[in-house]
């Protein structure tokens, strides 16, 4: 681990977590926090820099700081709390701002070290995938929208900043979805439905990591392996096993309403109607088709290996949601939509 770790995102709270666990590490003399907004979370001893990654004067923190590593963080598929720009502000934060941090990184002589927080999300989700995607397996279809595509940009700057200073330990982790007992995700705001839509015909395998485990794998992946080298490439982290999305259903004790596929759509339009943000076409088609990912070179390589599995992950997730997550009101307003959303037999 560096002597000055600087942090981006740590206004949501995994990034909040995070930056307070990663003071306890060895050698850690200071640790940055950067964001666009005050942390409404502790982050513990850690010294708060109001910056906006998109801007120039990101380049100006890491000089004044001399920062020797990097995780940036902020990559991410949900808005701050209710902060205005909706998608566009997230993807202009996860590219224009990532462009940003990578050119302010290159300038930087301290700067040996970049960990980036990525998502399993980029292989996509199409009818003949693979059954198992590993890291350098190509996607039959790059996501076209959303998150995912924004990850896909995110990774190629990556890329050509590691080309450009190859002097840097630079370690991208691709995670599976993340959830947990205060995951912020798309993914974790459908469990939270009362009726989860379903495409017909279609039970898709998936994949969790617990956000335990992603605090875990960070410090790892930010740290001085024991052989003395840097820990670097491009790793999925995920939990062990899968899980249908029926089974997913039944732990949540929740009942589906199967829809046809070209009715999707109009779900999709009717979820973001009621607060579920970002259910693009790509998480559809996660939904849909689903993904799993090897994660070999995360246990040989990385040398992490998970406390929770997939099963474990949704387990805890599901116990700290429990019954009556939405007012009868709300329950009855997304029911409606679903069901608005079905074809009408003449």
């Amino acid at each position: 681990m560096g002597n000055v770790v600087l942090v981006t995102g740590v206004a949501r709270r995994l990034s909040g977590r995070f930056i307070r666990s990663v003071q306890r590490e060895p050698g850690v003399d200071r640790v940055i926090g950067v964001d666009s907004v005050p942390p409404e979370h502790p982050i513990g001893d850690a010294e708060f820099v109001r910056a906006d990654i998109r801007q120039p004067m990101i380049a100006k923190v890491l000089a004044e700081h001399a920062v020797d590593t990097v995780v940036h963080l902020d990559v991410t598929g949900m808005p701050l709390g209710r902060s205005r720009g909706g998608r566009a502000l997230v993807k202009e934060t996860n590219v224009i701002g990532t462009m940003q941090l990578l050119g302010a990184c290159q300038k930087a002589p301290s700067v040996r070290r970049l960990v980036v927080k990525s998502t399993t999300s980029v292989y996509g989700s199409a009818p003949r995938d693979p059954a198992v995607f590993r890291e350098t397996t190509q996607p039959k279809s790059l996501p076209g929208g959303g998150f995912a595509k924004d990850a896909v940009e995110v990774e190629g700057y990556v890329r050509g900043f590691a080309r450009r200073r190859p002097d840097v330990a630079v370690a991208v982790l691709r995670f599976a979805n993340i959830l947990g007992p205060s995951a912020d995700s798309p993914l974790a705001e459908y469990f939270s439905l009362p009726v989860l839509p379903t495409v017909l015909g279609y039970d898709p395998r998936l994949q969790f990591v617990h956000e335990d485990d992603v605090l875990d794998v960070l410090r790892v992946a930010s740290r001085e392996a024991e052989r003395g080298t840097l820990n670097s490439g491009t790793f999925n982290v995920a939990g062990d096993g899968v899980l249908l999305l029926s089974q997913t259903a039944r732990r949540l004790g929740k009942p589906t309403v199967p829809v046809l596929l070209p009715a999707v759509r109009w779900v999709g339009a009717a979820l973001r109607g009621v607060g579920v943000t970002d259910f693009s076409r790509e998480q559809i088609r996660l939904l849909t088709h689903g993904r799993v990912v090897d994660t070999t070179q995360m246990r040989e390589t990385l040398g992490f290996t998970p406390r929770y599995t997939t099963a474990g992950t949704f387990e805890d997730f599901a116990a700290c949601r429990g019954p009556g997550l939405l007012p009868p009101d709300r329950l009855a307003r997304t029911v409606d939509r679903i069901a608005a959303a079905l074809p009408h037999e003449a």
